[in-house]
Formats: structure tokens, C-alpha cells, sequence
């Protein structure tokens, strides 16, 4: 497509990343098959063709208003449609420029900057969140249906292995996991415990960026990925293998540190080892796919219905090795429709967009649920949050499943 930049962004970085991400599109349209907001809307300018259009009028100096800001506000960021695209376009950046851009231009309403950076700040301290979170979970019949569904159950911490190990690898605890699904990443170190592998969780790494960059707060979550550099730095240069993300939204942050910091001299070269390190819990495992499959204890077949998170299947390109290890496990995975469609959570999505996340979430868990699965497993702590709001169907990690069909040690 051709663009000709407005005088302003000629020359910058940003604005010679978006001008190559849309000189790539051919306004094909196969993106709009797989579009989650436009299977629901109908309306091309919530697609991806729409919204590149939308993005590059903005980038050659067009006036940008309310209504140019309210189809970029729609937009999941699921990244189905890199997934699609045959002409390798890469909307995630274009859409991440896109958005700083409107920010800048068509300031938000007093009280939606309030209500954003307030919710950022809210579920970015764990000392914040945690305690609210367990008054919410005391008093959780009493609350209305909307914040019911955003408070699951308290559940119990399990024991955290205690062995040291010749191999190490980092953990990413996360903000909101930990008061959420505590079970998540002491499971993950039980698994590698039984590996021979020691998981570290760095004092003073912190929530990854994700949840300031997709609120437009792009300078404060640069400010939150170099905290986390410098907590992980000292270990890394001790050896560690890796570092481990359990919740696969965090992990495809992390994977972008590389491109987020790469205009900062200081931790340019430290974001792109950072980056090269980090890996999903599905990445780490088959590497032990042998010793891991001498340690189950050949738990009978339970149905199990396998959601995979966009940030895992689109953001990271990571398909089939969940369902791999499950299978190895003894469970049987239940045939799900429309795998490759978002379930709605996508961070903050289901708080400021309820009606369009909660009809993909019904979408969804419709899909999960037609074959009766005695559970529903998924990869990262949004997702199963955001389904089980809508279902009495346990919705678990699937690292859980593995650590339950391991013989006990």
C-alpha cells in the first residue's frame, strides 16, 4: 500500500516501523475471516484492513478524531491476523505506533485517563492487588454479577520444592497470578524440581509492561521492563538457562523487549539477551520430554478442552506443543471449534470493552464446552480468569494437569 509519512514522523523510528509494516499490506481482506471484533460487528473499520486505513490516513497528517481512536480501542490485539496475512504484516507494531499517535493527538477525557492510570496502577502492585483481591474473595456472593465474575475463588498456594539443583532458570511471579492462581507457578517449580532443574523468582522483578503499553502508558512499562532487566541481570550472568513464563501474555512481552528498548543505549544489548532467554513453560518441557514421561504415573484419561491464549498461538507462534504434552500425560483433548479465535480477556480488554469481551467469552467457552470436558485448560492467568467468570467448568492451568500426573516423589 502506498504511504507518503506527514513531515513530522519523516525520519523517526516510529514512524519508519509503520511505514514498513503498511507499504506490506495488499487489502486483501483475509484478515477479516479471522478478526474476532469484526465477526461480531460486521463493520470494516473494526478489521484490520479498516484500521490500517484508519492508522495510515494518521500518519500522513490527517485530522484524527474520537471515531479513529474508538475502532483502535476496539481492537483486541490478538494478532490473529499476522497469523493470516500471506503478506507478512506485522499489525502489532503499526497498531502499537497507531495508538501512541492518537493518544497525542486526541487527548482522552479527564476521567478515562483516571480511570486507566488508576488501573494500571492497581493491577501492576501485587501489595495493592493481593489484599483486595482476598476481601473481594471473603464477601464474593455479596458482590454484584460483573465484579463476582472478576473474582475467582480463593485458592491454596501449593508447597514451593525446596531441593537445589546444578541447573537453574529464572521464574517472571507476575502481578496478578500470584494472588489469582498462586497454584500456577508452584506447580511449574514442582515440574522442574522433578526435572533437576531449580526455578528462581529475582527480588524485585515485577509486572512485565504488558498491562501499561496496551494502556498507552508506553514510557512507564519501558520503565517496568528495565526493572525487571536489572533484577534478572546478576542471575543471568550467573548462568541461567532461561527464563520461564508461565502466563503466555507475559511471555510475548518479554520476547518484545528486544524491539521495546532498542532505541536505549543503556539496556539496547541487555533488553535483546533478556529477550533471546525468555521462554514459555511449552517451550522448556520438551527438552525433557523422555524424563518427564518415565515421571507420570499414567493418571487415567480425563477430558480436557485446551484453550490457547493468542498471546501464545499468534504473539509467540506456539502451537501444538501444549497438546503434545498433555497427550503424553494420559488426558484426552476434546475437539474445540474456532481455536484460533480470541476468548475476549486480552489484559485490560474485558474491563474497558464488557459487551464486545463478553460476547467473545460466550463465543468462546461455547466452543470449549461442546464436547463436555470435565475441564478447561488454558496458559495464561487472563484467559482463565475471563472464562471462568462465565462457566462452572473448572478452567486450570495446564501446567497443573502435569504436575497431578506426575508420581509423587
Amino acid at each position: 500500500m502506498e504511504i507518503h509519512l506527514a513531515d513530522f514522523l519523516k525520519d523517526t523510528p516510529h514512524g519508519r516501523e509503520a511505514e514498513a509494516v503498511v507499504r506490506k499490506c495488499v487489502h486483501c481482506g483475509f484478515c477479516l475471516a479471522t478478526c474476532p471484533t469484526y465477526q461480531l460487528l460486521g463493520d470494516e473499520l473494526d478489521g484490520p484492513r479498516g484500521r490500517i486505513y484508519l492508522m495510515k490516513q494518521m500518519l500522513e497528517g490527517a485530522p484524527v478524531t474520537e471515531k479513529t481512536r474508538l475502532h483502535l480501542d476496539r481492537c483486541v490485539t490478538c494478532r490473529n491476523c499476522e497469523t493470516t496475512c500471506p503478506s507478512g504484516v506485522q499489525y502489532g507494531k503499526l497498531v502499537d505506533v497507531g495508538r501512541r499517535l492518537v493518544e497525542e493527538r486526541v487527548p482522552r477525557a479527564f476521567s478515562a485517563r483516571l480511570f486507566r492510570a488508576l488501573l494500571a496502577g492497581f493491577l501492576t502492585r501485587p501489595w495493592l492487588f493481593g489484599p483486595t483481591l482476598r476481601l473481594g474473595q471473603l464477601v464474593r456472593q455479596l458482590l454484584p454479577r460483573f465484579l463476582k465474575s472478576k473474582v475467582p475463588p480463593r485458592e491454596p498456594a501449593g508447597a514451593w520444592p525446596t531441593r537445589v539443583h546444578a541447573r537453574s532458570m529464572l521464574l517472571l511471579d507476575g502481578c496478578v497470578q500470584p494472588s489469582m492462581f498462586p497454584n500456577i507457578n508452584a506447580a511449574t517449580a514442582r515440574v522442574l524440581d522433578a526435572l533437576g532443574v531449580r526455578l528462581i523468582v529475582a527480588r524485585g522483578a515485577g509486572c512485565c509492561g504488558a498491562i501499561r503499553f496496551h494502556l498507552n502508558d508506553q514510557e512507564r512499562a519501558r520503565e517496568e521492563m528495565r526493572r525487571n532487566i536489572d533484577a534478572w541481570w546478576p542471575h543471568i550472568e550467573a548462568g541461567v538457562e532461561a527464563i520461564v513464563m508461565t502466563a503466555s501474555g507475559c511471555g510475548a512481552t518479554v520476547k518484545e523487549y528486544e524491539r521495546h528498548l532498542r532505541l536505549d543505549p543503556a539496556y539496547a544489548a541487555k533488553a535483546a539477551r533478556v529477550s533471546a532467554l525468555t521462554k514459555d513453560i511449552s517451550e522448556v518441557l520438551p527438552a525433557f520430554q523422555q524424563q518427564l514421561t518415565q515421571q507420570l504415573d499414567g493418571t487415567p484419561a480425563r477430558r480436557v478442552a485446551w484453550h490457547a491464549p493468542c498471546s501464545l498461538q499468534h504473539w509467540q507462534q506456539l502451537r501444538g506443543e501444549v497438546e503434545a504434552l498433555l497427550q503424553a500425560a494420559g488426558l484426552e483433548l476434546t475437539p474445540v471449534a474456532e481455536p484460533h479465535l480470541c476468548c475476549g480477556s486480552a489484559g485490560t480488554y474485558s474491563i474497558l470493552q464488557p459487551e464486545l469481551s463478553g460476547a467473545l467469552r460466550d463465543r468462546k467457552l461455547a466452543n470449549l464446552e461442546a464436547a463436555r470436558p470435565e475441564v478447561i485448560v488454558s496458559a495464561n492467568v487472563g484467559c482463565m480468569a475471563h472464562l471462568q467468570g462465565g462457566t462452572r467448568t473448572p478452567v486450570r492451568h495446564w501446567i497443573e494437569l502435569i504436575d497431578a500426573a506426575l508420581t509423587r516423589r
